[in-house]
């Protein structure tokens, strides 16, 4: 087993323009280069395509542009985090913010996605949808056009003993809502959980 330390990282900043720049996190001191390398491309890559699709083909000017991101889970060998990054174009009535999470399982050396973390055949749709239905009643939280369930490759990241599942802008809340999160217990997952995966480790009380 691993020692379950927490990674360090330096800080870049990418500066594209007047108001304009994106900082993001990368990884240093790994004894796996290779794999450090390749998950600091891929923070590096996500972060350049936030901005490529926030300016997009929109003929009008980027007023500002900021790029941010957190650090959610940093321990258990699982890391976790979340880039955002803010776009205002001259005249728009406000400016967007677009999110994308990213978890490593260090321990395995793969980029997480949702189904990753569950057992194969697990119906992990259903429940995640079950559990998160009831938070938008418990919590009233205004909906576009209802809520049918997530969708397979939802976007969440890990936050301690929690699995956090949001949607971002628009999605199904109108924009003053913001970015509805769900967090769920790993307790309440245990039953279909990759008991040997991220979250599984995140689970084990220790």
């Amino acid at each position: 087993m691993l020692s379950w330390l927490p990674l360090s990282f330096m800080i870049v900043e990418k500066t594209i323009g007047e108001n304009q720049s994106i900082f993001y996190p990368q990884a240093m001191a790994m004894t796996d280069h290779l794999w450090q390398q390749s998950m600091n491309e891929r923070i590096a890559h996500e972060a350049e395509r936030m901005k490529q699709q926030q300016v997009g083909d929109t003929p009008s000017t980027v007023v500002e542009m900021i790029g941010r991101f957190e650090l959610k889970n940093n321990q258990r060998e699982v890391l976790s985090l979340s880039l955002s990054n803010y776009t205002y174009h001259e005249k728009a009535a406000h400016g967007m913010t677009l999110m994308q999470s990213l978890t490593f399982d260090l321990e395995s050396k793969q980029l997480c996605q949702l189904h990753d973390l569950f057992k194969p055949g697990s119906n992990y749709v259903d429940r995640l949808s079950e559990l998160i239905a009831l938070q938008i009643k418990e919590r009233d939280i205004p909906l576009l056009d209802g809520f049918s369930g997530i969708q397979p490759d939802q976007d969440f990241y890990m936050a301690d003993k929690s699995l956090v599942i949001y949607f971002q802008l628009y999605e199904i809340s109108p924009y003053v809502v913001g970015f509805p999160m769900f967090p769920i217990s790993v307790f309440d997952l245990q039953d279909i959980m990759n008991e040997q995966g991220a979250l599984g480790r995140m689970a084990v009380n220790q």
